[in-house]
């Protein structure tokens, strides 16, 4: 069979850009994802099946058993079938070579830093952008080889990360710009016309690595902005920031909100990391420069005044 238009994802982000797609510009003709079951082996932050596009859309939804697209029941359904263009939304994986040559137009995906491919390849680059304290991002959709983010790039779109934004804003952002990009590209190829690639770079490798959930652990030692930074790099449908209650590792604390609250008070009297004061089961904690307000958090026990996280 023939595919023309096929969309691989994982995520509620791939749902949204599959939505945009068939109600805005074309039909989505296939959408490639993975079994459930391979989350078991394979740490997917905010999955979702999508099996259920076939009930709203009608569209054909293929559910591989490797994220890697190297099981024995994929490698033989691409070999059996033939397809144009493939667009990429929350596939954290690279597409390997027997699936990018069995589409005739290609395979496009994103990646984005706050400066130009091959700067800022790897894992995470949003969150990491957000961590690291970069106040822009600069969205590329480039086409797939077997090497990771290259610069092959098809077109980009530029976006702010403010102050006030955490990982989820910034997706929301991100969004805007992949479907502004997504548009020129389908528009493009439903033309007819030839899809550009831009490949010189004048700028140079370098890598994010990749996230785990113990990465969020806080440094209270950390300077107010950096522990800012982290806590909103890593909130939902990320896995959150981590500390501990007290002393070892037995009381865990989720915190999923907190900002920055005030440098100038005299905290002296506490240290680092410590409860100041609660108000609203909001938590007041002093940092090396400062304090921090914690919004949101989850704990398995009760947290007072003069508490220590660490």
């Amino acid at each position: 069979m023939h595919y023309k238009l096929v969309v691989f994802g994982v995520k509620d982000t791939s749902e949204n850009i599959i939505d945009f797609i068939q109600k805005e510009l074309c039909p989505v003709d296939l959408v490639i994802t993975i079994a459930p079951k391979v989350t078991e082996k394979n740490q997917v932050s905010g999955f979702k099946g999508l099996s259920f596009l076939t009930d709203k859309y009608g569209i054909p939804v293929y559910e591989a058993d490797s994220y890697y697209l190297k099981d024995e029941k994929t490698i033989k359904f691409i070999s059996e079938n033939t397809f144009d263009i493939g667009i990429v939304m929350g596939w954290q994986r690279l597409i390997p070579a027997h699936v990018l040559d069995a589409f005739s137009k290609g395979i496009y995906g994103f990646h984005g830093n706050c400066g130009y491919l091959p700067f800022g390849r790897g894992r995470s680059p949003l969150n990491w952008s957000m961590i690291l304290g970069d106040t822009r991002f600069n969205l590329n959709l480039f086409r797939y080889d077997e090497k990771a983010d290259s610069p092959n790039v098809f077109g980009t779109e530029m976006f702010s990360i403010n102050p006030h934004d955490d990982i989820r804003t910034a997706q929301y952002k991100n969004m805007i710009c992949s479907k502004r990009l997504i548009k020129k590209l389908v528009t493009t190829y439903l033309s007819g016309e030839e899809i550009k690639i831009r490949t010189d770079s004048k700028d140079f490798d370098s890598w994010y690595e990749k996230r785990t959930p113990a990465d969020g652990k806080v440094d209270w030692h950390a300077r107010t902005r950096d522990i800012y930074n982290l806590i909103r790099g890593v909130a939902a449908p990320f896995p959150g920031a981590v500390c501990y209650v007290g002393e070892g590792e037995s009381h865990e604390m989720k915190i999923w909100q907190a900002h920055p609250f005030d440098e100038m008070i005299d905290f002296s009297a506490y240290e680092p990391g410590e409860v100041i004061d609660i108000f609203d089961d909001k938590l007041v904690i002093r940092t090396v420069d400062g304090s921090i307000l914690i919004d949101k958090y989850e704990c398995n026990i009760e947290v007072i005044k003069g508490t220590v996280l660490h």
